[in-house]
């Protein structure tokens, strides 16, 4: 029996627009979290929103530990759901690790994609040589390590490191709680091929051009990474926020709307490389 893609990942389609802009969630989260941004590009754009399976209210019993095992497999995702609904040209919008999910699709299927838009992105984490990731990889490991022994742990202690904004406590809690009603495994799975993941050499195969939203004072991606990313992505463009911490969209919504509407105008009246 042929798999309900739009059931399987809770694929939501709103909007008043016929440019089709899909909403990719971060490593741990939903579809929920774009609720402060995508109210503002309903009357101009058709909203795609979604939840990769094992996440949200994605159908779990369609999960595949191989598959998502590395991001090919929420790429696939990706694929699958504008092929359900037919998409081309879309503006891809991508929180944190789907920065690099997104490009993975775009180098796919490039033909369904008009450009992408990077929220906190990174493409390796771990510091190599001259490469500062933000990580040494004994960090990692030993993060993953506490992962997988005390989860709940791990959550109570990385929600307010990503989130940071602690004026706002509400927001730490809803991404803690987002983290913890994830099964574990499936977490875990997905935080190994986000962190020990390396898509350096994928940047230069970027078919489409691309924004790259880098937020000050970011434990997850530091300003090294953006600055990275722009001079390796062809035709991308670097904004640097004055938001602070990892979830712009949900701490700094007003702003991170200002930010894509102005790169999108422009990208409408011509190249917006830089």
């Amino acid at each position: 029996m042929p798999v309900d893609v739009l059931s399987r990942n809770n694929v939501k389609v709103v909007g008043q627009g016929q440019r089709p802009l899909v909403m990719a969630h971060g490593f741990g989260c939903d579809q929920k979290m774009w609720r402060f941004v995508a109210p503002a590009f309903a009357d101009d754009y058709r909203l795609v929103l979604f939840d990769y399976v094992g996440f949200g209210q994605s159908d779990l019993a369609t999960y595949d530990p191989q598959r998502y095992s590395h991001l090919q497999g929420y790429a696939q995702d990706i694929l699958e759901i504008c092929a359900a609904l037919e998409l081309e040209q879309a503006i891809f919008v991508g929180h944190s690790v789907s920065s690099m999910i997104g490009l993975l699709a775009a180098i796919a299927a490039p033909e369904r994609f008009e450009r992408l838009v990077m929220i906190g992105p990174s493409p390796c984490y771990i510091n190599e040589d001259t490469y500062v990731g933000g990580f040494e990889r004994q960090d990692i490991d030993q993060l993953l390590d506490i992962m997988e022994k005390n989860y709940i742990g791990w959550a109570h202690f990385l929600a307010p490191v990503v989130m940071q904004n602690s004026d706002r406590p509400q927001l730490t809690q809803e991404l803690e709680d987002s983290f913890c009603s994830t099964d574990p495994a499936i977490a875990t799975r997905f935080a190994k091929a986000t962190f020990y993941g390396d898509n350096r050499d994928d940047l230069a195969k970027a078919p489409v051009p691309s924004l790259i939203l880098q937020c000050k004072d970011d434990a997850i991606a530091p300003t090294e990474v953006g600055q990275y990313l722009h001079q390796h992505l062809p035709h991308s463009t670097l904004a640097l926020m004055e938001a602070t911490g990892h979830c712009p969209h949900m701490s700094h919504p007003d702003e991170t709307i200002q930010r894509i509407k102005t790169y999108l105008e422009a990208a409408s009246l011509g190249p917006t490389y830089g």
